[in-house]
């Protein structure tokens, strides 16, 4: 077992949500700044930077992440995940977990493109980890163990909620908390946009709408109770809320949503397909 603080981990990509994850692994304690390394093509010099910032090292050459960590996240576009694969392949040996966070490829995928028997988890992560408020779900590959999937859940806790889930679920995971705060971004603007029309100033209707989507998410995640339940407890008889939901119901809202945790389901399976 790695002792804490002592964890290498690399990167394989060193944009935004590779320096979220970073940055919630050092302050979670999990880690030291020293012992993350990230790597970028030289052409996101700016990343280079970034990453640096953070107190890390870095470097052009992938291979190098992998022989200086023991977990190494590949946090690279999906369509760079088989040449990155391709190329980290020679130097990946049994001490090693790959950790992919690229969207849609299988871990059936991601095994056949490194030695046999390599320990691989698929994550899905959302971008409120940069804010170490994500959701992460993760499922694990045919030859980890046990303490792999603690050491997962462990990482991406840091950074906010983090489930082991079935395989078959992560495709459906991204239409849901993978793309879900883009919708959620236009549900906020969207109110915001009904309080400007009705005289709120701007600036004002964005810190309303952003801290009533805040406290709605966490009545449901602190009182346990259903959705449903705490929307009645609002709903007074002939009131102005339940003119607003039946308003909502009549307009598809709930479907809308629906449709698009689908599409977004079926686009991410698609992009496995391909890869």
């Amino acid at each position: 077992m790695i002792k804490e603080k002592t964890l290498r981990i690399g990167f394989i990509g060193c944009g935004k949500m590779a320096q979220a994850l970073a940055k919630g692994f050092i302050a979670s304690g999990i880690t030291r700044s020293e012992n993350i390394i990230g790597s970028s093509p030289r052409i996101d010099s700016m990343f280079i930077e970034e990453f640096s910032a953070i107190g890390c090292s870095t470097t052009h050459e992938n291979a190098q992440v992998v022989e200086q960590a023991d977990v190494i996240i590949v946090a690279t576009k999906p369509p760079l995940v088989p040449k990155v694969l391709t190329e980290i392949n020679p130097v990946v040996n049994s001490d090693n977990l790959i950790v992919s966070i690229a969207m849609g490829i299988p871990l059936i995928n991601l095994e056949q493109m490194l030695p046999r028997k390599t320990r691989v988890i698929r994550v899905m992560p959302n971008t409120p980890v940069l804010v170490r408020s994500g959701a992460s779900v993760f499922s694990c590959g045919t030859s980890t163990r046990s303490e792999d999937a603690t050491l997962t859940k462990r990482l991406f806790t840091a950074v906010g909620l983090c489930e082991e889930v079935p395989e078959v679920l992560i495709d459906a995971c991204t239409g849901l908390s993978g793309s879900g705060p883009a919708y959620m971004y236009i549900a906020m603007e969207a109110l915001a946009d009904g309080g400007v029309k009705m005289g709120i100033p701007r600036d004002l209707a964005y810190k309303l709408s952003a801290q009533t989507l805040i406290g709605a998410a966490k009545m449901v995640l602190e009182t346990g109770r259903h959705p449903g339940a705490l929307k009645d407890d609002v709903c007074s008889p002939a009131g102005s809320t339940i003119q607003a939901v039946y308003f909502l119901e009549k307009s598809g809202f709930r479907s809308s949503l629906m449709e698009a945790v689908q599409a977004a389901t079926l686009k991410s399976k698609q992009t496995g397909r391909k890869e």
